[in-house]
Formats: C-alpha cells, structure tokens, sequence
C-alpha cells in the first residue's frame, strides 16, 4: 500500500485521534497557560520573555514558549502539537521527541533575547527591552523540519494544492517574512520562526543521536542546509553553509557521524546510504499507521482486515535483526 493512499472519509477521520501521551500532556499545559494569562494579565511578566528581565528571572527562557496570549495562537499550537507529535514519536520515541521540544524551544528563546537586545542598541527602542515576548511557534517550526527529515517526499493537501513535506518549513518561513510586512503584528513571532527552523535543523543535522544507526546527525544531501532552498540557490548557499559546518564538525566528529574516513575524505557512499534508511523507515511507519486505520475501518464494517503483506514481514524481521 503506498503512503499516499487515499483514505475513506471515516478513515481521515481518524486523523483526529490515536494523539501520544506526551503530546496530550503538553498540550493541557499550553491550555492551563493560555487560561492563567487569560485570568491574571499580570502573570505575562514572570511567564512570557521580557529581554530586559530575562537576567533576573531566567527560567523566562523556558517557559515564555508555553505561553500563548492569544486564543487563535492557543489553538494553532495545540493542533499543531497533537497532529506533528503524532507523526513524529513513532520515529522517535518519546524522550528524543521531549528532549527535541525542550532543546529547540530553550535555544529559540536565548536567540530571540540577544536579537532584541542587538536591536535595542542600534535602534535604541526600548519597545524591543520591553514587550513581553512568548509562544509555540519556535517548536511547531522545528517539529515541521523534524517531519522533512523523516518523511520528505510525503505529499501534503493543502487545500487545493499538494506539496512535498520537505517544502513545508521553507514555505511557512516565506509566508512568515511576506506577511510581516504587512502586518506589523506579526513581526513579533517572525524571529521565534525563523529560529525555530534554523536550531531544529542544526540538533538534527550535527548533534541529534540514532541508536539505530550509531552515528550522529543527519549527513546526508538532502537534509543540507540548501536543501531547504530552490535548486537555482544552492550553488551559492553551498560554500556559506559550509562554513557552519566545519564550525560544528570536528574532525572526529565528521569521522563518526558523516561517513568519513580519518584522512577526512567521504567514504563512497554513506550519505545516500542513511537518507535511503532514513526515508525507508518512515516509510514504513506512515504506511503502517495507514494500514491499522484502514483495518478499524473494515472492523467497523464487519470484514476481516487482511493479514500483512509478506515483504512487509520481511522488512520488520530485517529491522528487529
């Protein structure tokens, strides 16, 4: 059965259940946070990020990506956490999904402090010192790269149109910027996005471990930093990334972690190796959750859901050895 099978319209409804624990849990703190400001305005200045208060009361850091002032931000997070997290932790389990969350909101927030802080000193704004920063949107960015990682060619409906899941976070960092433009309102979440990409993209490509595999990271092409980018851009990105990468890549680390051999060159290989692994492994998890919906569906309806193909068999046994 492929992954982009057409589901039943009671099957698509299951699409709205099945949410993991994590997520659930998470999600009611980002309900009880939303409520807490709602009910006592005041409790925005201990909870959500005021550069100018964030040496004193640091824990601001961790908890401003909790708080959501607003109900349709409180909404969008929330779907957004359930849906992605249900993607998500399958693949990687739920302490790699919780320590990706607590990582890529903490370092979200430490960018959006010293960015308002860089702004205050050259504009001299004390708006930027002052405004009580705070939202999901840093996370939601990241889970999106985590979703491209894991499963880039799956195709996504939206609306009248569909899209690779590879081309999402680069389209929401589009839209994000367009918009800022011309809504002044939005200039305040358009730093936690972007950065919300960028470190999620960084732990996943440098630093994120896979027991499965042993190595570290994401090496492979199609997890570049250009690969988020048009075809005609990565000529010009490529040397400019590159940079960064030797920055977080040591020598030893790029032995271990990218397929190199000691003397630095690439083993033959290695990198369309992982990304054929990586993708083959979501592959089957999204085919495997098709399947059980569509077997629910047939319960539903009294037949007999058909017993697992074979090769699917096969590949599960190949995994387990």
């Amino acid at each position: 059965m492929s992954a982009s099978a057409t589901l039943t319209p009671a099957a698509a409804g299951k699409s709205f259940t099945g949410f993991t624990k994590l997520c659930k849990g998470l999600a009611i703190i980002l309900f009880l946070a939303h409520i807490l400001v709602r009910l006592f305005p005041s409790a925005a200045s201990y909870l959500a990020l005021i550069p100018a208060r964030a040496i004193p009361f640091a824990w601001n850091l961790v908890t401003a990506g909790y708080v959501e002032q607003t109900i349709p931000g409180v909404i969008v997070s929330i779907v957004g956490l359930l849906l992605f997290g249900k993607v998500l932790e399958p693949l990687w389990g739920a302490k790699e999904l919780l320590k990706f969350i607590f990582i890529v909101n903490l370092s979200t927030s430490v960018c959006v402090f010293v960015t308002a802080i860089v702004l205050y000193y050259i504009t001299q704004e004390e708006s930027y010192l002052y405004t009580p920063l705070s939202g999901f949107y840093g996370v939601l960015s990241g889970l999106l790269v985590g979703i491209k990682q894991m499963l880039p060619d799956q195709e996504l409906n939206l609306f009248v149109l569909k899209i690779s899941a590879k081309w999402i976070p680069s389209m929401v960092a589009f839209v994000s910027v367009v918009v800022s433009f011309f809504l002044k309102e939005s200039m305040a979440y358009l730093p936690t996005i972007l950065f919300g990409i960028y470190v999620s993209w960084t732990y996943l490509r440098y630093f994120q471990k896979r027991l499965e595999v042993g190595l570290r990271g994401d090496p492979s092409d199609e997890f570049s930093f250009s690969s988020f980018f048009p075809g005609f851009l990565r000529p010009i990105l490529d040397p400019i990334a590159s940079i960064f990468h030797k920055l977080f890549c040591g020598r030893s680390a790029r032995s271990e972690g990218t397929g190199q051999a000691l003397d630095g060159s690439q083993l033959p290989g290695s990198g369309s190796i992982e990304a054929n692994r990586r993708r083959e492994r979501g592959q089957r998890a999204l085919e495997q959750r098709l399947a059980e919906k569509l077997a629910a569906v047939r319960s539903a309806e009294g037949k007999t859901p058909p017993s697992p193909p074979t090769q699917q068999l096969e590949d599960d046994a190949s995994d387990k050895v």
